[in-house]
């Protein structure tokens, strides 16, 4: 399994969002004097390494943050994957205690699989940014999907679709294929998705697209008139995959940009990010005693 890990770290209670992306931060507890119930200590914990920025960037950020903060840190002993399901399979061989996820992602594990449930020691403060990434050259493309994202912001449509495909939708069962309609002789975007963060990024068994993700898809297909293909891609070889040309678009997701944190820290070089068209908070899972 292809994962790597570093040694206790301090994790500000104010950087929830951060705790999805795996950051470090100092050996010092620091805080009020009023005592937190949601204080852990020595939790082995699973997140997916996601950002562009190296650990030791962040961390320098986060220690900032953490000796700036009047709110208390938790002390956690970090493991980065690859993927949410290696995450998944370190935790039931019990090599972590708890995972770090998305809201929507963590409330469809729990209802697809009994043996998890929810740790309640993640105070969720700040919610990550999702949104496109185009290689940098490309303005075109972007200047479109913003667009589109701003006229579905606009008239609504896109709280109908968060509501449809994320907040009301049944978690219990597995997203349903989506069509994304298709227009002769139009132009071809190639995105790549990973269907690895359900019911938000999902590819079936039979290779077929479906959720959230893919519902967006199927909007900007129809304002746009530009066709779609899905191109079934590793989460860890997007960067390469967009920026070589195999694809021209991959879902991205930036922490919420402060005056400690730069509005880039996630944007890898060669690439631009669309506006943003949805945002989730961080929460921890654990599996049931």
């Amino acid at each position: 399994m292809k994962f790597k890990k570093i040694a206790k770290v301090l994790l500000s209670c104010l950087m929830a969002g951060a705790l999805f992306t795996g950051c470090g931060g100092g050996d010092q507890q620091g805080g009020s004097d009023k005592k937190d119930s949601t204080q852990v200590s020595d939790v082995k914990l699973g997140m997916i390494s996601h950002l562009n920025a190296t650990e030791k960037k962040m961390e320098d950020i986060l220690k900032t943050l953490n000796e700036e903060s009047k709110i208390k840190v938790s002390k956690y002993a970090v493991t980065y994957y690859d993927s949410l399901s290696l995450m998944q399979m370190g935790i039931e061989s019990g090599s972590i205690d708890e995972i770090s996820v998305y809201k929507s992602v963590g409330e469809y594990i729990i209802a697809n699989n009994d043996k998890y449930e929810n740790a309640n020691d993640a105070i969720n403060l700040y919610a990550d940014n999702f949104c496109f990434a185009v290689r940098k050259d490309d303005t075109a493309l972007k200047d479109d999907l913003d667009k589109v994202i701003e006229e579905m912001k606009a008239d609504g449509s896109l709280d109908k679709l968060v509501k449809e495909y994320v907040t009301d939708v049944d978690k219990g069962q597995t997203p349903s294929a989506i069509e994304i309609p298709t227009t002769e002789g139009a132009d071809t975007i190639k995105v790549g998705v990973t269907g690895d963060l359900p019911p938000l990024d999902y590819v079936s068994v039979d290779g077929q697209a479906a959720g959230f993700n893919t519902a967006i898809l199927a909007e900007i297909a129809k304002r746009s008139g530009k066709n779609i293909e899905i191109v079934d891609i590793d989460s860890g070889a997007r960067v390469s995959a967009l920026s070589s040309g195999q694809i021209d678009v991959i879902f991205w997701v930036t922490l919420p940009a402060s005056d400690k944190i730069p509005a880039d820290i996630d944007k890898p070089e060669g690439v631009e990010l669309s506006v943003p068209y949805f945002n989730d908070t961080v929460e921890h899972l654990k599996l049931k005693k």
